[in-house]
């Protein structure tokens, strides 16, 4: 059946009106999220020179805040003060020690999975802690944010082989090659 050319006209006016209308509402929703997130830096920033540094974890707003993350820290002046999701104090200073060992030249740290990163008591943190962004005060002075492991599935376009395995005759067919496997990947977080 033909449909006419002015009804497919104006269907496509009207989706393209839609895109319009859908393109302004998520501009709008990204305007409004940066803008949320300059005012709390700016009252971060406030605080931070009204008061001494613990303001940022221990009044509202505080640095979780300014990032979407589980949990939150500040090691200042050799005081540890966890929000949300954090490791102990004995594991942030093991945490420290490392950074400070493999990544003392640079200002800061992200990453989504901290055993990916080397770090080698990642297992120890359990499914609290996988993913971690540090920015550096000073050299002994830090600001943590963390996140926790998520569970992702991966849909491939073939089964997953090792290249162990032998070849029995009947694994490899035409038809079942490109079954669909998923694969469920641990040990990260959001990036």
């Amino acid at each position: 059946r033909c449909i006419p050319f002015p009804l497919r006209y104006a269907c496509e006016f009207l989706m393209q009106a839609l895109g319009l209308q859908l393109n302004m509402e998520v501009q709008l929703a990204a305007q409004m999220s940066e803008k949320h997130i300059l005012r709390t830096q700016t009252l971060l920033c406030d605080m931070l020179l009204r008061d001494s540094p613990t303001g940022i974890v221990t009044q509202s707003p505080s640095i979780m805040d300014l990032v979407k993350c589980d949990g939150a820290a500040l090691y200042y002046h050799g005081k540890y003060w966890p929000l949300g999701v954090a490791p102990s104090e004995e594991k942030i200073k093991d945490i420290i020690g490392w950074l400070l060992a493999s990544h003392g030249d640079s200002t800061g740290l992200s990453t989504d999975s901290l055993a990916d990163a080397s770090y080698p008591a990642a297992a120890s943190l359990g499914d609290a802690v996988c993913g971690m962004a540090v920015a550096y005060i000073t050299s002994r002075d830090f600001l943590f944010w963390f996140r926790s492991h998520t569970a992702k599935e991966i849909k491939w376009g073939g089964a997953k082989h090792h290249p162990e395995d032998k070849d029995d005759g009947q694994r490899m067919h035409p038809r079942t090659s490109f079954n669909a496997f998923l694969e469920v990947v641990k040990s990260r977080s959001l990036p």
